[in-house]
C-alpha cells in the first residue's frame, strides 16, 4: 500500500513538473481578429502549441488590446512581450533599412515584393539581432492604393487634404503631394475618418475592406505602389531559453505561416477590390497625369531611401535585382 502511495506521488510530482515547465508568451499584434494577419498569427501559435505538445503556449492579442501598434517593437525588444508583430516600416525612422518594403514602385506584385523579402532577409535579421530580437516570418499586405474623398485626376487635385500616415514612407508621399501628413494607427482609422481627421490615404483594399472605408470616402486608384509586410519577430533572450526542440517548432511552423499568409494574401486581394466597389467606392487605375505623378514620386523616394540606407540598402536592392 505504501509502495502504491509513493508511485501515485511520484507520478503526480512528474506531472506537475512538466506542467510548470511549459512557457506561457504573449504576443500583441495591432490588428483585429478578424484580419487576415492575425487569422495567419492565431494558426501560427496554434501549430506551435501542438508541435511543442503545449510547452510553448502562446496567447495571442488581437487589435492592439495588449499593445498598441507602436509600442509592440520596444514591448518585445525589453521583454515585455515574448514576441509580437509590427508593420516595421513604422520605424523606418529608427533605421531606414525597416522600410525596405514600402520604397514606392520597387516591388509591385506578391512574387517581387516575396523576392524581397528574401533579398532583405539576412540585413533585416542582422538589424534586429542587434536589437534582441530574432525574425520569424513575414506576410504581405495587398498593393497600396490611394483612397480619396472626391474624385482625384492629379496630385494637384489633392493638395491641403489630410493624408493618413503610417510610416516614414507615407509620411512623405504626403509632403512630396503637398498633402499634410497625420499620424494615425490602424485601430484609430474608422474614428479618423468618420470624424474628418483624415481625408485621404494610402493603403490596401483589405485595410479598406476593414474600416468599411465607403461610410466616409468615395474613390480608390489602384496604384499598386508597395506591398508592405507585417512581420513577426522573438525576443532573442526568450528563444534561446527554449528547449532546442521547442525552437525548431517555432522556427518550422515560422515558415509555414510565412507561405500560408503570403498565399493568403494573393487570394484575397481581388476580392478586397471587388467587395469596395460592390459597396460603392469608385474603383479605378490611376489616370495618365495621376500616374505620372505617382510615378515621379517614386524615383525621388527611390533615390532617398538608398541614400539614407546606405550600403545596407543598396545590398537589399542589388540581392533583389540579380
Amino acid at each position: 500500500m505504501m509502495m502504491k502511495t509513493l508511485l501515485t506521488t511520484s507520478i503526480a510530482t512528474l506531472a506537475l513538473s512538466g506542467v510548470a515547465s511549459a512557457e506561457s508568451w504573449d504576443m500583441p499584434v495591432a490588428y483585429p481578429a478578424n484580419n487576415y494577419h492575425t487569422e495567419n498569427a492565431q494558426m501560427f501559435v496554434d501549430a506551435v502549441r501542438e508541435c511543442t505538445d503545449g510547452e510553448l503556449d502562446i496567447t495571442l492579442h488581437a487589435g492592439g488590446s495588449l499593445f498598441k501598434g507602436d509600442e509592440i517593437k520596444r514591448a518585445v525588444q525589453v521583454g515585455e512581450a515574448q514576441i509580437g508583430e509590427r508593420l516595421l516600416s513604422a520605424h523606418a525612422n529608427e533605421n531606414a533599412v525597416f522600410g525596405y518594403d514600402s520604397v514606392p514602385f520597387l516591388a509591385t506584385s506578391f512574387e517581387a515584393s516575396d523576392a524581397l523579402r528574401d533579398a532583405a532577409r539576412p540585413t533585416l535579421n542582422a538589424l534586429l539581432n542587434k536589437q534582441n530580437m530574432t525574425l520569424l516570418y513575414s506576410v504581405p499586405w495587398p498593393p497600396q492604393g490611394l483612397y480619396f474623398a472626391k474624385e482625384v485626376n492629379s496630385l494637384a487635385d489633392a493638395e491641403g487634404l489630410k493624408f493618413r500616415a503610417y510610416n516614414a514612407a507615407t509620411a512623405r508621399v504626403a509632403e512630396l503631394a503637398n498633402m499634410v501628413p497625420t499620424q494615425i494607427e490602424a485601430a484609430e482609422l474608422k474614428q479618423a475618418l468618420a470624424t474628418g481627421v483624415v481625408e485621404a490615404f494610402i493603403s490596401s483594399g483589405s485595410t479598406g475592406v476593414d474600416e468599411k472605408v465607403w461610410e466616409d470616402l468615395t474613390n480608390f486608384y489602384d496604384a499598386k505602389a508597395w506591398l508592405p509586410r507585417n512581420t513577426i519577430f522573438v525576443n532573442t533572450g526568450a528563444y534561446e531559453a527554449l528547449p532546442a526542440a521547442s525552437q525548431e517548432c517555432l522556427m518550422s511552423m515560422a515558415s509555414e505561416a510565412e507561405i500560408r499568409g503570403s498565399a493568403k494574401a494573393a487570394e484575397l486581394s481581388g476580392g478586397f477590390v471587388n467587395t469596395l466597389a460592390e459597396n460603392g467606392l469608385t474603383v479605378s487605375d490611376p489616370g495618365e497625369v495621376l500616374a505620372a505623378d505617382l510615378a515621379a514620386i517614386g524615383e525621388t523616394m527611390t533615390a532617398e531611401w538608398l541614400e539614407e540606407a546606405g550600403e545596407d540598402g543598396s545590398a537589399i536592392v542589388d540581392a533583389y535585382k540579380k
